[in-house]
């Protein structure tokens, strides 16, 4: 059976899931690279972007494995598309991957503004839901037949999700940086009311790496 999940999603110690003032030059927001360091040096991340070399075999490469893996729909906050913001002003902005985005099954994107679907190389399409969250994941879950579905951020959709009680598992990076200020994943988320338990613990040089499963 198919599972809605949140994996790769780097949390500072302080709790940040992304830094302040997102922007064209900094889409993770200040500082907001930081909370990726256990990512960029695996083999995984280096084939997505088309780069040779990555680290192979190690606890940060298997994560990253995992955080693209058995997904068949993704779906996306308008944010995590994209700077644009209020009515699409054209159809040019087309995400920050390029012409092939590295989803290659069906990206839902929540928005308040209609749009049609953008189709792009490697099997992502893109479509755009003004319905919220649980028509995108009722989309997603017909797209992605058996697959699982993936969350993939930024931190308000995965916030949203989690309090709708919608997601079964997380895998989440938690890694020794002190952001200071930024967007939080779990404040006023009484994670353990909302059936979560700690399953999977494994530590490498840049990351304690935890799955989080309703159980």
């Amino acid at each position: 059976m198919s599972k809605v999940r949140v994996a790769g999603f780097g949390v500072s110690l302080d709790g940040f899931s992304a830094g302040i003032e997102q922007s064209l030059q900094d889409p993770l927001g200040k500082r907001g690279t930081e909370l990726f360091q256990w990512f960029f040096h695996t083999k995984t991340f280096c084939s997505m972007h088309g780069i040779e070399g990555g680290t192979v075999g190690d606890m940060d490469d298997e994560f990253a494995h995992r955080a693209m893996d058995n997904f068949g729909a993704f779906i996306l906050g308008r944010n995590m598309f994209g700077p644009v913001r209020g009515a699409w002003p054209d159809d040019s902005w087309k995400g920050w991957w390029g012409d092939d985005p590295p989803y290659h099954a069906p990206t839902f994107v929540l928005t308040h503004f209609e749009r049609e679907p953008l189709v792009m190389k490697g099997g992502t399409t893109f479509y755009f839901v003004t319905g919220g969250i649980e028509d995108a994941l009722e989309r997603a879950k017909k797209a992605a037949g058996s697959k699982d579905i993936k969350i993939g951020g930024g931190v308000s959709t995965v916030r949203q999700y989690l309090r709708a009680g919608l997601i079964d598992a997380l895998n989440i990076a938690s890694v020794p940086v002190l952001l200071g200020q930024g967007e939080s994943l779990f404040h006023n988320l009484d994670m353990k009311a909302l059936g979560f338990s700690v399953t999977d613990r494994k530590t490498s040089e840049h990351a304690t790496h935890l799955v989080l499963e309703k159980v």
